[in-house]
């Protein structure tokens, strides 16, 4: 009986270890992405001055588009947006942004964030300050 304890106690180690598996892959299940922006910019209607922020996707089980964005200690909740799925054809091994047209002196708008590796994406409401842009251009 004694000389099978090694091979239990071994046995018992590399069951434990594998439940602690899935919380070093956390930033791939909420997608944690550290941005820092040199200039302000708007996603959706909030204003992000210069500096470093956190985004997140929400713990939901209903919806897997809940982005939130946190400043850089992720001490203070900045803003939740319901983002729109975006995709593209080829995935890249980096985070992939992508902005909104902003009229002088306004911040440009955030319009899609990708995660590495991923198709599938996230799209954000042009702020309005962009849209008004657009529809003057349109009228003129």
């Amino acid at each position: 009986m004694f000389r099978y304890s090694p091979v239990f106690a071994a046995l018992a180690l590399s069951l434990m270890s594998s439940a602690f598996v899935p919380s070093l892959k956390a930033s791939e299940t909420d997608k944690k992405t550290i941005i820092t922006a040199s200039q302000a910019i708007a996603v959706q209607e909030t204003i992000l001055p210069a500096g470093k922020y956190v985004l997140k996707l929400l713990n939901s089980s209903s919806s897997r588009d809940i982005v939130q964005i946190y400043n850089a200690e992720e001490t203070q909740l900045i803003t939740t947006i319901l983002a729109i799925p975006a995709y593209r054809l080829r995935p890249t091994g980096e985070t992939m942004f992508s902005f909104y047209e902003a009229p002088a002196g306004q911040p440009s708008g955030l319009h899609t964030w990708f995660y590495p590796g991923d198709n599938s994406g996230f799209e954000f409401l042009q702020p309005h300050h962009a849209a008004s842009l657009e529809a003057s251009a349109a009228g003129n």
